[in-house]
């Protein structure tokens, strides 16, 4: 897919926040360090929309970013980080579960798991959620480039066993280094996007 423009339209608490309109929308969820920012700005083609930050857990809102004006990226705020409060983790939580689990608009979830290491107990646990909440989800694998390529299939099979992967979801290598995995993280969007 070729994206004409992309904008971040608003970083929304709750759903009074959230854009109106029936445009599909794709949520981005993944622990605090894991990428999201760097996979967004490598599947736009855009060098610096969504901010990366070496502070993990910097974002706290669903920030919704419009593509080719067709469709929205939501990020969601990453999970697994201690240096918040418990007070704030907790509101995180209610705020991200009730956009995930009562957003018509949302189409698939995808969430990312660092390639190099087997899914951490926050991914796993957040895998479960999804899938006990019946939401479609997509495995993106980040930090591909990291990993001699010899070795990809080996790390690929640790993540479907660790987080007990439904074999109908897809996984998919992604560097944002490279660009490796995002036409076929497109493709796989795409499959969603046009449901």
């Amino acid at each position: 897919m070729k994206v004409n423009t992309a904008e971040i339209v608003i970083s929304a608490v709750g759903p009074k926040q959230y854009p109106e309109g029936n445009l599909p929308e794709i949520a981005l969820a993944g622990r605090s360090n894991v990428g999201k920012s760097s996979f967004i700005n490598k599947m736009i083609h855009r060098k610096n929309l969504a901010r990366t930050s070496s502070r993990p857990g910097k974002t706290q809102t669903l920030n919704f970013y419009i593509l080719n004006e067709s469709f929205y990226f939501v990020d969601v705020p990453g999970y697994g980080f201690a240096k918040v409060s418990k007070t704030e983790r907790e509101a995180w939580g209610k705020m991200i579960e009730q956009y995930l689990v009562e957003r018509e608009q949302l189409k698939a979830v995808v969430q990312l798991v660092d390639l190099r290491h087997p899914p951490s107990k926050d991914d796993c646990l957040m895998y479960d959620w999804l899938k006990y909440h019946e939401l479609p989800v997509i495995i993106v694998a980040t930090k591909s480039d990291k990993i001699p390529k010899g070795k990809w299939d080996k790390h690929k099979k640790v993540v479907k066993e660790t987080l007990n992967m439904d074999p109908s979801d897809k996984i998919v290598l992604f560097s944002s280094e490279t660009g490796h995995g995002k036409d076929e993280a497109w493709g796989v969007l795409n499959s969603y996007l046009t449901k």
